[in-house]
This record gives C-alpha cells, structure tokens and sequence, in this order.
C-alpha cells in the first residue's frame, strides 16, 4: 500500500459472485466494495448508520462519483480498501477511497456523500458529532 496510509483501511476477500466469467471483478463491484469500507470506517467511528438515522433524522447519500480502474482483482484476491476525507463541508464530504492488492493500486475513486433528511430527502447539515469524528 502506499506510504501514506489513509485514515481507515477494510480487508475484502473476491468471491465467486465478485466476479464475471474470466473470474475478473465486474467493475461496477469496486462501488461496492467502497460502500463496505466506509460503512466499517463509520462503524470503527463508533457511527452506526441505522442508530444515526434514528437518532438523527437523516443519513448519507452518495452524490457523485468518479472511478479510475487501474488493474484487475481477480478471484481469491484479497483486498484492502481504504477511505479518507479530502473535504467537509456543512452537508457533504468528499471522500478518496482506493482498493489495493497487497503494493499494487487496482482502482481509486473520489466520491461526495451528501446528508438529507429521511422525510424529505432535502440536503441537510450533517450533525457536528459525524463531522468532528471524521475529520
């Protein structure tokens, strides 16, 4: 991995399902995986999505994507996938994940979750609690 370690990093193990016929990943798949890994980071947080939701009213939305597909991850594969923020505003973050294999860099995207309301799915303030852990 790289030199710089991210904030989080979440081991995925490549299943059959990951896969298409070649045994290469279906590339749509990374997405999830990314979802794993940040679901665990909030989770290592102390953050639990349907606790927050509850407590708070609203939950996080992907917004915005943008993936760049280095290598393929195959089956048996185990991965490490990594998220961090790169910026916090008052009702999204931007966030850059990647995927590795061992040294080698498989795919990196930045994404924006964006909080809404759970009633209205309107854009709303992310609660200071969520903001200041990860931060």
């Amino acid at each position: 991995m790289s030199d710089n370690p991210p904030a989080f990093s979440h081991p995925i193990r490549i299943y059959w399902e990951d896969t298409d016929a070649g045994g290469i990943v279906f590339y749509a798949n990374y997405l999830k995986f990314f979802e794993r890994a940040r679901t665990e980071w909030l989770r290592h947080l102390g953050i639990e999505q349907q606790r927050l939701r509850e407590a708070t009213g609203g939950f996080f939305v992907v917004t915005d994507t943008s993936l760049k597909y280095r290598l393929p991850a195959k089956l048996d594969d185990l991965l490490h996938v990594t998220a961090s923020v790169t910026h916090a505003g008052q009702a999204s973050l931007v966030l850059f994940q990647q995927a590795w294999r061992d040294h080698t860099l498989l795919c990196e995207g930045t994404l924006r979750i964006g909080w809404v309301n759970e009633h209205s799915l309107r854009p709303a303030r992310i609660p200071e609690s969520v903001l200041k852990a990860l931060t």
